[in-house]
């Protein structure tokens, strides 16, 4: 696979774009101590869209309108439940402490959290089948499946790593702020009702 190394680039470009992903690290680092849960959540979304682009099954979704307006329907409404949620209750870390929910929440539900905001978003779905079969080789010694696979985990490591970094840089800058703190987690929150409300309009309009 020649083109492993252009892809790491472009993925870790578009994994800079604030989006999502980026709302729930910096909810979950203002609202917990660890960050972990919540990103590996969103992690094991993304290996899920991995296999699903591995085995075929996303060309299928792609090629049904009405499959792929109920899978928007439900990664909006899901990212519109969450925005709405985190709104309702903004992050309020205690001076110090880097975090004042730590015992609100289990790892579980953090982590569910964090897969359904990746694997539910149909763009991500998308994104996926459009990128990764651009980068493997159909001539290649290693199998097609095979390399999507690894492209898409070389996808998910960038994640990893640039989510945990915004998670965890946002409770050690804010976690003595509470006032500012509670207008990220807000913003935050804003930003996934806007994503979730863009991804039905654009679906139901087109």
């Amino acid at each position: 696979m020649a083109g492993v190394g252009a892809f790491w680039a472009v993925s870790f470009l578009l994994v800079l774009v604030p989006g999502a992903d980026w709302a729930y690290a910096i909810t979950a680092g203002l609202r917990h101590r660890s960050v972990l849960p919540a990103v590996g959540g969103m992690l094991s979304g993304y290996v899920l869209l991995t296999a699903v682009v591995a085995a075929g099954l996303a060309t299928a979704v792609a090629g049904s309108p009405t499959v792929l307006t109920a899978l928007t329907a439900a990664g909006a409404a899901y990212l519109l439940w969450l925005g709405a949620t985190t709104l309702a209750r903004p992050a309020v870390p205690r001076a110090g402490a880097g975090g004042g929910d730590e015992g609100a929440d289990s790892w579980v539900g953090r982590a569910a959290r964090g897969a359904g905001i990746s694997g539910l978003n149909p763009k991500a779905l998308l994104l996926f089948l459009a990128l990764l079969p651009q980068f493997a080789a159909r001539d290649s010694d290693w199998p097609f499946a095979a390399q999507i696979v690894a492209l898409g985990l070389v996808h998910t490591a960038n994640c990893a790593v640039v989510y945990t970094g915004v998670g965890t840089t946002a409770r050690r800058v804010l976690g003595t702020r509470p006032s500012v703190a509670t207008a990220v987690t807000r913003v935050s929150g804003a930003a996934m009702i806007v994503v979730g409300a863009l991804l039905l309009a654009e679906r139901l309009v087109g």
